[in-house]
């Protein structure tokens, strides 16, 4: 099933993705219960408890893509990570200490993007990713991705992204791969 009509996409500072919490819940619940996530309404639970805490800093930057009638369809967010981010802490093999230098500007930490299945293969997870990194003031974009998500593999492959390695990023979680994408 595929859904057809004008989808917009929205940018939102951490204030205004905070109002629209339910909108975002929604997209992330349905996206992350399918294989190979299979995320419980537990795990919807912490990732929202961590998302409130997010959008607290001055950083923080969304996007939300609606159907015509406002129906949620697809998120992205993320912020700068700051120089004591435990992200590059999680490999499994260490990088050059160059690599993981962070001053809370190099790097742009991608948290989440997500379409639900209905809007998938129409553009929106690209359109999402462009709208959320336009006029970003960051060397690079990091992100972690579950490399048995095939689709968002490869997705990231094709917009630029490489694999620099893997990470458990959180305790008990499968390994998955840590890809960066160069901005200049």
């Amino acid at each position: 099933m595929t859904q057809q009509g004008t989808i917009t996409v929205e940018r939102l500072d951490g204030s205004a993705a905070a109002q629209v919490e339910d909108a975002f819940r929604r997209v992330y619940a349905e996206a992350f219960a399918e294989p190979p996530y299979n995320e419980t309404a537990d795990d919807v639970a912490a990732t929202f408890r961590r998302f409130r805490s997010q959008t607290r800093k001055g950083t923080f930057r969304a996007v939300l893509a609606r159907a015509e009638d406002g129906e949620p369809v697809g998120m992205a967010y993320g912020y700068p990570l700051g120089p004591n981010t435990g992200w590059w802490d999680q490999l499994t093999e260490p990088v050059p200490h160059d690599m993981r230098r962070e001053d809370g500007r190099r790097t742009f930490g991608l948290m989440e993007v997500a379409v639900r299945g209905p809007w998938r293969e129409q553009g929106i997870a690209r359109r999402l990713h462009e709208t959320l990194l336009d006029g970003l003031d960051a060397e690079r974009v990091l992100l972690n991705v579950h490399p048995d998500s095939g689709a968002a593999s490869a997705a990231y492959r094709a917009w630029g992204y490489r694999k620099v390695g893997e990470a458990r990023p959180w305790e008990g979680a499968d390994l998955h791969d840590v890809m960066v994408l160069n901005l200049r």
